[in-house]
């Protein structure tokens, strides 16, 4: 069986000082395509920098004692690294992760904590832990509440691996115990500006500032200048100045790299009259601010301007349109102007066209933002929200398919980038979530309650997909309250519906329920047709994954009437495409295919490449239950290449999984475990139970035909597990039959028995033919083996009833195929093989 492996995250922090800027993209963010997770581990570190200098006692130490731990198999590492800001923790500890990065290939993971991020709180313990069993592969779903809880599973998930964990910025010893893995194996490296003492067990590495050699030579590096003996004497003086710092030397440095005209001598000058302004961060008798404030005096006006106002950017990364709302230039200028600022070292550019300042900047460009006056500053901010706000939603109606567009008088004032494709779309909300959210924030903390409402709204259909779905709860219950306070039952009654979705993804059906209900009642109360009928089918959904097929099928059926009223094509795509699931659930085939027939023309005039996908989708899960498995690969073929061109994982992992269940049952068990393993792999990074309870549910009937019986009960058991904890009972009842024949053909009848019956009595409860049809051949065959053919021989005339009810010629087969065994009847085992034969079944060529 396939099995989940820890997905490959990219991780950021901030470097506190010599050369290259780092700054958090967020607490914890996974820069993943939406093609797929990498499946194995990656070098999560932030980039190492060219131009480390000095720190070689502290690196010779702390590789020598991570080398001599891994030689004598020691208890795991812990190394902390403390001191002020600015005198480069961060730095060092990457550095040396990088040194020591082939010695922990099993995972790499760098934490920021935010102990003195200006604008922000440490990140709490609980929260810090569920980012990193996130960042481990851990499913939203799976990650416990409560410190103690998550701390036992992430340290039970490093056991036995070789990994490095770098925990950055940490307020102390309390900040981080929980965090630290309890194996051998393990390397933690802790930056802190305190001493922690308290970690009895840590080999404590307290940093000073720079050596006067080094920083000097630091000082030339960074430079770029070819420094002779006349220069001597000023970079030391400069260097003693900037309180060998390396930050405030790198700041400096890159200033006099861009002056030719200049001499050390004219800088040290100019940094020796500058006013001591952040006097929490001196260093023989100089401040960082002193040489922030003079990089700030050097820049253009146009620079000056960009600069004050990125001061007020409420996130800790922007973009060349976000900086230009704020500002209110044109595109170009501000491009030229960020680019101006990242030749100065004021702005890093880890990745290409997107910005970000150190936290030490940042906060002095957050004073310097004061300089403006109240109403330019409320008026930048606007700016700010309608951009957001407008390029969120048109890239939530490329993921969500609605065709919205934003206001014209909006969008005439700003520049906003091109989202011309789902694709772009997503990595577009993939890169500023962390900027939207601090909007959201700032919005709700300055009671702007329409702009919470609505970018919680924009940003919904990507939440849902690529979560944390944790995360996306707090953003839809933050639009409700938000709602509420305003009198907003429109927006209010949306929001409740995007908590409604992510509460049954998540498998809090309760929650799910009453969130639907009341949206629904908010829907009626304030006629509104549209929301009305999307609230519906999203209620048709949660009703279909509850078992409760009628009234799925009611749910779904008044929603296409208001779709098919309001002339809404994508709505009515939508909704035939899940009365095509449900209506097999009842074994009403033929209403299914019409359905999804409609739905498929649907989406094809609509050119909704995805929607297509999943009709095809669907209608390669009924070829199958009605003997069609040629016409099943073709539609799962042709799905399968749309998912792959749109690199949407979740359709791709419906169309490999039911190509792996067709594959299984034309007996070509090799391309059908390739394919369901492969499906269960994506479901596992998408995060997906139930679709990973399917995968599995897969895999084991795969492994039980193929002999492997102790692997197929193994991985129906975990299906059964993941769907008894969804509260999934249809997943249950197809997971337990599963079980039970695969315990029967191990021997096992009297556990068969038990898992078998039960499996009959949820179909029976469900009211699912199909079910009921594949238990009772199940249970018939026990009766076989175990009472012999008399005892057998009613079940297996019930089971042929309920499988002509159900229009399932592969149960039809199996039950006349077991007549024919009790009775001795030739003639009815020639109507068996026909069946087979006739649907491509290899039980044709297996019955003598």
């Amino acid at each position: 069986m396939a099995e989940s492996i820890g997905r490959a995250v990219e991780i950021r922090g901030t470097a506190d000082g010599a050369g290259r800027v780092y700054q958090a993209y967020g607490d914890i963010n996974i820069y993943d395509t939406p093609v797929r997770a990498t499946a194995t581990a990656m070098h999560t570190l932030p980039r190492d920098t060219v131009a480390f200098t000095g720190r070689e006692d502290e690196i010779d130490a702390l590789v020598h004692n991570v080398m001599a731990a891994i030689a004598s198999s020691h208890i795991i590492a812990i190394h902390a690294i403390d001191g002020m800001a600015g005198i480069g923790k961060t730095a060092l500890a990457v550095h040396v992760g990088h040194i020591l990065q082939s010695r922990f290939r099993d995972g790499q993971y760098f934490l920021r904590l935010h102990a003195h991020t200006p604008g922000k709180k440490p990140v709490e313990t609980e929260d810090a832990l569920g980012s990193l069993l996130t960042a481990d592969g851990v499913l939203p779903q799976d990650i416990p509440t409560g410190i103690d809880a998550r701390s036992a599973l992430w340290r039970s998930r490093l056991a036995g691996r070789q990994t490095l964990v770098i925990l950055d910025d940490a307020v102390g010893y309390d900040h981080v115990k929980h965090l630290i893995p309890s194996a051998s194996g393990c390397l933690v490296i802790i930056t802190s500006r305190r001493r922690m003492a308290a970690l009895d067990a840590a080999i404590s590495i307290p940093l000073d500032v720079l050596k006067p050699a080094k920083a000097a030579e630091l000082f030339a590096r960074l430079s770029g200048r070819q420094l002779d003996r006349e220069d001597a004497e000023p970079v030391a003086q400069l260097v003693q100045l900037c309180g060998y710092l390396p930050l405030a030397i790198s700041l400096l440095a890159g200033r006099l790299r861009h002056r030719p005209a200049w001499t050390v001598a004219d800088l040290a000058s100019d940094l020796r009259v500058t006013q001591d302004r952040l006097g929490e961060l001196q260093a023989e008798g100089i401040t960082v601010e002193a040489a922030l404030e003079m990089s700030y005096n050097d820049l253009h006006a146009g620079q000056k301007l960009v600069f004050r106002y990125l001061g007020m950017h409420p996130g800790t990364e922007f973009d060349a349109h976000a900086a230009a709302a704020l500002s209110n230039l044109d595109l170009p200028a501000v491009e030229s102007c960020l680019s101006g600022l990242y030749d100065v070292h004021v702005l890093d550019e880890p990745v290409r066209g997107r910005y970000l300042m150190h936290d030490l900047i940042r906060e002095y460009a957050g004073k310097v933002s004061n300089q403006l006056d109240h109403v330019e500053r409320m008026a930048a901010l606007q700016r700010l929200f309608d951009y957001y706000l407008v390029v969120a939603q048109t890239a939530g109606s490329r993921i969500a398919h609605t065709g919205a567009t934003p206001a014209a008088e909006i969008t005439s004032q700003l520049t906003v980038p091109e989202l011309a494709t789902q694709d772009a779309a997503v990595q577009w909300f993939r890169a500023e979530r962390a900027s939207l959210l601090a909007c959201v924030d700032l919005a709700d903390a300055e009671h702007r309650y329409p702009l919470v409402v609505n970018l919680a709204s924009a940003m919904a259909g990507f939440m849902r997909h690529a979560g944390p779905w944790e995360e996306a709860v707090r953003l839809h219950r933050k639009a409700v309250e938000a709602a509420e306070r305003t009198a907003d039952r429109a927006g209010q009654a949306e929001a409740l519906v995007n908590v409604g979705i992510i509460a049954f993804l998540r498998g809090d059906y309760p929650d799910a329920r009453a969130a639907l209900t009341r949206s629904l009642e908010l829907y009626q109360e304030i006629d509104d047709p549209p929301g009305r009928a999307h609230a519906l089918a999203q209620m048709g959904t949660f009703q279909r994954l509850t078992g409760n097929f009628e009234a799925a099928i009611d749910a779904q059926s008044q929603a296409l009437e208001i779709y098919r009223a309001l002339d809404d094509r994508s709505g009515q795509a939508y909704v035939l495409t899940e009365l095509g699931t449900v209506h097999p659930m009842v074994g009403d085939y033929a209403q299914a295919n019409r359905a999804l027939s409609q739905a498929l023309d649907l989406s094809r005039e609509l050119g909704d490449r995805l929607a297509e996908a999943y009709a095809l989708n669907e209608l390669g899960t009924i070829r199958p239950l009605i003997g069609d498995y040629p016409g099943a690969v073709t539609v799962l073929a042709q799905s399968l290449e749309i998912a792959r061109e749109l690199r949407d994982n979740f359709a791709e992992a419906f169309a490999l999984n039911e190509l792996g269940n067709v594959r299984r049952l034309t007996g070509d068990y090799g391309d059908a475990a390739e394919a369901s393993s492969r499906a269960l792999d994506i479901y596992r990074e998408l995060g997906s139970q139930l679709g990973e309870a399917d995968a599995l549910n897969r895999l084991g009937r795969l492994a039980g035909q193929m002999g492997h019986y102790g692997d197929a009960e193994d991985a129906l058991r975990r299906a059964h597990s993941i769907c008894s904890a969804l509260e999934d009972r249809l997943g249950q009842a197809s997971a337990l039959n599963a079980l039970g024949d695969v315990l029967r053909l191990a021997g096992n009848h009297s556990s068969a028995r038990t898992a078998t019956t039960e499996a009959l009595a949820l179909y029976q409860d469900l009211g699912h033919r199909l079910g009921e049809a594949e238990a009772t051949n199940t249970l018939a065959a026990l009766l076989l083996e175990t009472e012999g053919p008399a005892a057998a021989q009613a079940r297996y005339s019930v089971a042929l009833d309920l499988a002509r009810e159900a229009r399932s010629p592969l149960e039809e087969a199996r039950a006349l195929e077991g007549l024919a065994t009790a009775t001795s009847d030739d003639e009815v085992l020639r109507q068996a093989k026909a069946i087979y034969r006739r649907i491509g079944s290899p039980q044709a060529r297996e019955i003598r």
